[in-house]
């Protein structure tokens, strides 16, 4: 049995391990995954002052008019004031901005000269991805990345800069987490600004700097270092023309100019700062800071991850089979805590992996085992209750469940009760001329037929010793009316009594009667015994009483106290004795009655 409980328990690890591991394959957990790992891995930080960002602004807009109306010679004019002084010009100048047509010979070729003259100008370039199908052996192939346009600068311009793709490609979120780090238009390849603006950085400065890691399609992934306005200093285009700028600020760096305000819509949301839109040309810099500190990430293969996803799920619901709460929940924390700070860990080692994974695969075993835990437990608790029920009453384990292991403790307390005893008369003697199966044929329908008529009035019942039956009525729950109904159980039993006597005499030629006392008041109702071995049953005089008025009554015949009739409020008829009886420890003058009947 035991081994079958293993092996199905591992079934079942196996079979949950293998759906937690598909749900994440099919991207299911997708969003909340990437959140996490947004959470995680992107932290802001301080940054050198090596970039500099000079943005077109509304205060550009307000001096220039309209973004749209602008010819060359402004952009012109903003180079020629960061060349004016070769001891003052920044290292590199990377304009993300799109100059792709003539506008006017004059404005075009100032701008060309100008960036002629300022050196290590990077000017943007734009390609347009979609499918493109070709046809060749037989074959159809659809191309979705591929590269239907591209604009570059127009050829004045370009002779005289570095072009730079200025391209980027959001995830499935609309989250801006990844660089492009070239564009290949006609089977060439154009490195991206972010890159062609590090690369010619370095070189100024005397280092070198490496290709990032990408993906098939040129894909990497970027560690932001600041939020959006990390890298700005409120620095506008008109400030640089206008003299405004000290040049010293810019001397010996990398300036980035472009749009930064929302009405030239160059905005993204990045993973660093969802709440806050972050401009292109910050996404920039941020992009070029991470290349130039070399802080690349790479993201581990898929398939490595759910298979060690796989793994850690079965080794856990392994660990969880028949486990008590007690370690099951310290358990899922710890797990959880360790599968985070193991991601942590390997993204500071330069790998990026989906931390949502293993803490979503914990939880839904964890859960299961939950759930699993309390339908055994409800199983369990039923198997026991309907087991109890067989020897205890009915309102006894009620209570018992309702209140709890305290309730399970030896001790009683003192309650008034109605106290029961019935047995037949002649038992002994019929016993001795029966064989053992007519005897236990006779005595397990006499014991129903008593059981039966107690629950039928709620008393709780006690026990069986031998023929005879105990029951009470007010404990373990209060009966307002214990009395009345512990005489209507006892008339009850003597009708059932002989009616099963009617029906033995045809069966077996055997008859039986039964005498019932009645008595109430104080006793101590509890647990008693041993802590091995316990009942819950009633002890005192009240229930001594009760059964030596059921030893004295004859068969068919329901003795009762004085106390009971008293209770009964002239509920019910009775008689005195013929014959007073004196009940052994008892004073002269107990009265003992002949209960008859219920009053019509």
């Amino acid at each position: 049995m035991i081994k079958n409980n293993r092996t199905r328990h591992l079934i079942y690890g196996l079979l949950l391990a293998t759906a937690i591991t598909l749900v994440c394959f099919s991207k299911l957990t997708k969003i909340p995954d990437l959140w996490l790992d947004d959470a995680l891995y992107q932290q802001d930080r301080s940054v050198p002052g090596d970039i500099v960002i000079i943005g077109i602004t509304d205060r550009d807009i307000d001096q220039f008019g309209p973004y749209g109306s602008w010819d060359r010679t402004v952009m012109a004019r903003a180079l020629e004031v960061l060349g004016s002084n070769p001891e003052n010009a920044p290292s590199v100048v990377a304009i993300d901005i799109q100059y792709s047509s003539h506008l006017d010979e004059e404005g075009d070729m100032r701008l060309a000269n100008a960036a002629e003259k300022l050196g290590n100008v990077i000017t943007a370039t734009t390609a347009t991805y979609g499918a493109k199908t070709t046809f060749g052996s037989g074959k159809v192939v659809i191309d979705y990345f591929s590269v239907l346009s591209y604009e570059e600068p127009y050829e004045e311009l370009k002779k005289v800069t570095t072009q730079g793709s200025i391209n980027t490609m959001y995830d499935d979120d609309g989250v801006l987490r990844h660089a492009l780090l070239y564009v290949e238009p006609d089977g060439g390849r154009v490195y991206s600004m972010q890159y062609q603006a590090a690369k010619l950085y370095a070189e100024s400065k005397g280092f070198s700097i490496e290709e990032p890691p990408t993906d098939a399609r040129g894909h990497y992934y970027v560690s932001y270092s600041a939020k959006p306005g990390g890298y700005s200093d409120d620095l506008s285009l008109c400030d640089l023309i206008n003299g405004e700028i000290d040049p010293g600020y810019y001397a010996g760096k990398l300036v980035l100019i472009g749009p930064y305000t929302p009405g030239l819509q160059d905005s993204f949301v990045t993973p660093i700062e969802k709440s806050d839109m972050m401009y292109g040309i910050e996404y920039q810099a941020n992009v070029i800071q991470m290349i130039l500190d070399g802080n690349y990430k790479t993201e581990v293969s898929d398939y490595i991850q759910l298979g060690i996803l796989w793994i850690v799920c079965l080794a856990y619901f392994v660990f969880l089979n028949a486990k008590k709460l007690r370690y099951t929940i310290p358990a899922f924390f710890i797990g959880v805590l360790a599968s985070l700070g193991i991601s942590l860990a390997l993204s500071s080692l330069g790998y990026i992996t989906h931390a949502f994974w293993i803490p979503f695969g914990l939880f839904v075993l964890f859960i299961f085992s939950l759930g699993g835990h309390y339908i055994r437990a409800a199983i369990e608790r039923q198997n026991v209750t309907k087991t109890f029920e067989r020897y205890v009453a009915p309102n006894v384990v009620s209570e018992i469940l309702k209140e709890g292991t305290d309730s399970l403790k030896l001790g009683g307390k003192t309650v008034d009760i109605a106290v029961l005893f019935v047995d037949i008369r002649g038992f002994t003697t019929m016993s001795e001329r029966l064989s053992p199966e007519e005897v236990v044929f006779i005595l397990n329908q006499y014991l129903s037929m008593t059981s039966a008529c107690v629950d039928r009035y709620h008393g709780t019942l006690d026990k069986f010793i031998g023929d005879a039956t105990m029951a009470f009525w007010g404990a373990p729950i209060a009966d307002d009316d214990a009395v009345y109904h512990a005489c209507m159980a006892a008339l009850d039993i003597v009708k059932g009594a002989d009616e099963l006597s009617a029906k033995l005499k045809a069966e077996i030629n055997e008859e039986i009667h039964v005498g019932v006392g009645v008595n109430f008041g104080p006793a101590v109702v509890g647990n008693m015994g041993s802590e091995r071995r316990m009942d819950y049953t009633a002890i005192g005089d009240t229930v001594n009483t009760s059964a030596r008025l059921e030893a004295n009554a004859p068969g068919g015949m329901v003795y009762v106290s004085r106390s009971v009739i008293d209770r009964l409020n002239g509920r019910m008829k009775y008689e005195p004795l013929e014959k007073p009886i004196k009940l052994k420890g008892k004073a002269d003058g107990f009265e003992i009655l002949r209960l008859l009947g219920p009053e019509e």
